[in-house]
Parts: structure tokens; C-alpha cells; sequence
């Protein structure tokens, strides 16, 4: 009777003593890890500069091609467009015609090799997010678009007379189109299992839409139930308000043009959202 009365009186207090001690503290959420992000960044910016030529010098000299053959072959017989020179008139074209397909073969190159070499379980099972992965390999190609987009910008210089009419929108435009496309071919990355797969949509699709997209020539000069057609055709309003921005001239209306490549983007943030949380083509 001593012994368990004993221990009544030691165990009664315990209820009261759990009640004053202080809850347990929330767990804190994971802080950012710009370390890793920077990481990926570091190797994708890495291997532009090791592949310079193809990645720069390759470009320049298509671009230095489109001037002499399209400025001399229909340059000649097409003296303004718009109010605006024919050789001046196709400098936000091409730099668009550059910047989708460089988005899109960076973005998508940079995800499928660790795929291709099996790396990429290392990466989905290193203390990054998924968020910080998209960071680090769009961010990379998103860079490398914009630096190719500028350098095209100063060669198109030398050819003809350039005036940007409104700047910090041509700025906007490109990094917006450059981040949407990256996103693009972060998907198309993921999603090809060869690498006939990785190309079939940079040289099967993006290019010849952005050819019949008003790249090289106004759709106002085409029949009516043509110009109709194009105007499905998205790469239509990229080529019209970045050209916007340089000629105060456009095909179709700017927030239009707005609009379709925001849509775009969230679009493709969805697609890569599920991916990540339904693991499609990342752990097969």
C-alpha cells in the first residue's frame, strides 16, 4: 500500500508539468539552396563556353548569311516595309528565329544528357528542389539565349542602320520569350528518349513556323484567308511585338502579342510542375 500510494503522488504532478512546458516548435522550412542552383548554373554556362563555336560563331555566321541572301535577293525588289528598310525589317526575325531555336536546343540538351549518361537519379536525390533544378538549367539557357540574341543584335548592326524604338520593351520580350522557350525545351528534354526525339522540335516545328511566322516578311502583304491562317500560327505574335518594340509597327496587337507568350509560359510551368510530382520520364 506505501509503495503504490508512494508512486500515485509521483505520477500525479506529471499532467500539470506536460501542460507548462512550451509546444514544440514548428519545423522551419527548407531554406533556398542557391549553392546547388548555382552549381548547375555554373556547369551549363560552362559547357557554352567549351562549345563556343557551335554555340556562338556558328549563329553569327547564319545570321551573316540570311543579311547577304535575303538583303540582296529581296531586299532589291522590296524597298520598305512598314516605312521600315527590308534589311532593317528582318533584324527581329532573325534574332527570334535564333533565340527559339538556341532556347530551346540549350534547355533541353542540358536535361536529357544526365538522363542519356544516368546522372540524373544523383541530381533527384541531392538536397535540391525541383524549383532549383528548373532554376539552375533554364537560368543557364535563358543566359546563353540572351547573349546570342545580343550578339546577333551587333551584327545585324553592321549591316544596316538599327534604332530601337522602345528598348526596355525589346528587353522584355526577349527575356520573356527566351524563359518561355527554355521551359519549352526543358520539357521537350525530358520528354525525348533519343536524340532524333531531342531535335524533332527545333527543326521540325520552330523553324519552319517561325519562317511562316512573319520572320522574313509582314502578314499584311499576305491574301486575306492566308493572313487568316497565320494568325494560328503563335510564333506570329512573338516575331510582331518584338519587331514592336523596335518600329512602333506590328501585324497584330502588342497585348495580344503579350498575352499568347504569357499563356505560353504558364502552360509550360504546368507541364513541369506535374512532371515533377508525377515523376513522368525522370525515374524510368
Amino acid at each position: 500500500m506505501t509503495g503504490r500510494s508512494s508512486s500515485a503522488r509521483q505520477s500525479a504532478p506529471l499532467p500539470a508539468l506536460a501542460a507548462a512546458l512550451p509546444p514544440a516548435p514548428l519545423p522551419k522550412p527548407a531554406a533556398f539552396n542557391h549553392r546547388g542552383v548555382w552549381a548547375i548554373y555554373k556547369f551549363e554556362m560552362s559547357r557554352f563556353r567549351r562549345t563556343i563555336l557551335q554555340s556562338v560563331v556558328t549563329p553569327i555566321i547564319t545570321t551573316s548569311l540570311y543579311f547577304v541572301v535575303f538583303g540582296s535577293a529581296i531586299g532589291s525588289r522590296i524597298s520598305t516595309v512598314h516605312g521600315v528598310p527590308y534589311g532593317a525589317f528582318i533584324v527581329p526575325g532573325l534574332i527570334m528565329l535564333s533565340l527559339l531555336t538556341e532556347s530551346l536546343a540549350n534547355a533541353s540538351f542540358g536535361i536529357y544528357m544526365p538522363k542519356f549518361t544516368g546522372t540524373i537519379y544523383e541530381l533527384l536525390s541531392a538536397p535540391v528542389s525541383s524549383l532549383e533544378i528548373v532554376l539552375g538549367y533554364v537560368g543557364a539557357a535563358v543566359s546563353k539565349s540572351v547573349i546570342l540574341g545580343a550578339l546577333i543584335l551587333g551584327t545585324a548592326s553592321l549591316f544596316v542602320p538599327l534604332h530601337v524604338l522602345h528598348p526596355v520593351w525589346m528587353v522584355g520580350f526577349l527575356l520573356l520569350t527566351a524563359a518561355t522557350f527554355s521551359l519549352c525545351g526543358f520539357i521537350l528534354g525530358i520528354w525525348a528518349r533519343t536524340f532524333e526525339q531531342l531535335q524533332f522540335a527545333p527543326m521540325l516545328i520552330v523553324t519552319p513556323l517561325t519562317f511562316l511566322g512573319g520572320a522574313f516578311y509582314s502578314i499584311d502583304m499576305l491574301p486575306p484567308a492566308w493572313r487568316t491562317v497565320s494568325l494560328f500560327n503563335p510564333i506570329v505574335y512573338l516575331v510582331s511585338g518584338f519587331r514592336w518594340s523596335f518600329y512602333g509597327s506590328a501585324d497584330v496587337a502588342v497585348a495580344a502579342s503579350l498575352a499568347s507568350t504569357a499563356g505560353f509560359l504558364l502552360l509550360c510551368l504546368a507541364l513541369i510542375v506535374w512532371i515533377f510530382r508525377s515523376g513522368y520520364r525522370l525515374k524510368n
